[in-house]
């Protein structure tokens, strides 16, 4: 399903670009102080989903903030590069019962939250349709941090325990968007697909995660 709409998202940017060319009668060049490199800073929500062979866990919500950097190599395509800290993973539920001389007694669910924290390398490639507008696809490295199962109750012990047998670098293939509302001030959103196995063997785990937020970029 994923793959299908990643091929008709780039069908889409194919036939827009496509399109746009058609209807110019002359390529304008930028002027040279255009195309220097920019900085900025950027947030926003990140909402994941994580599965276990072919059963899809509960999603997760976090936060995501880092530094963006963006060369631009002509007036419509460019490189970004950036570096974010955030998390990602999901959550399951087990039942607890209690075996008794009555019966079997439940006791409500336990919660696992599976936290991967991480430092992710975006690096993309850039097409503006027009000024204010570019579409992305790329690669985010995702590097761990830490990586954590939580639960809301003892389990072993403790709340806390490693989870183990992840990759340390895990990559997902993206595509994106971008809207300039301002010079400065940009809105922007992406998919970072589950194509690529997060679990070092064994054990098939994958995640994917849509990114949406807001961002600065210094003139």
């Amino acid at each position: 399903m994923k793959k299908n709409f990643a091929f008709a998202l780039l069908l889409s940017f194919s036939a827009l670009a496509n399109a746009q060319n058609s209807q110019e009668n002359s390529t304008v060049s930028k002027p040279e102080s255009d195309l220097k490199l920019s900085f900025g800073v950027k947030a926003g929500y990140s909402l994941s989903s994580m599965k276990f062979f072919d059963e899809k866990l509960d999603s997760k919500s976090y936060f995501y903030a880092g530094i963006v950097a963006e060369q631009p190599i002509s007036s419509k395509i460019s490189i970004q590069a950036e570096a974010l800290y955030t998390q990602v993973g999901g959550k399951q539920y087990f039942p607890v019962v209690d075996f008794t001389d009555f019966g079997v007694i439940e006791r409500g669910n336990i919660k696992f939250d599976y936290q991967l924290t991480q430092v992710q390398v975006p690096v993309s490639v850039k097409y503006y349709f027009i000024p204010n507008l570019s579409a992305s696809v790329g690669m985010n490295f995702g590097i761990n941090v830490s990586e954590k199962v939580k639960t809301d109750q003892v389990v072993n012990g403790s709340t806390s325990h490693d989870y183990e047998n992840v990759k340390t670098l895990n990559l997902f293939p993206f595509l994106g968007a971008e809207y300039k509302i301002t010079d400065n001030v940009f809105v922007d959103a992406r998919y970072n697909f589950n194509f690529i196995e997060i679990n070092k063997g064994g054990f098939t785990t994958k995640i994917g995660f849509l990114q949406a937020g807001v961002g600065y970029r210094f003139k």
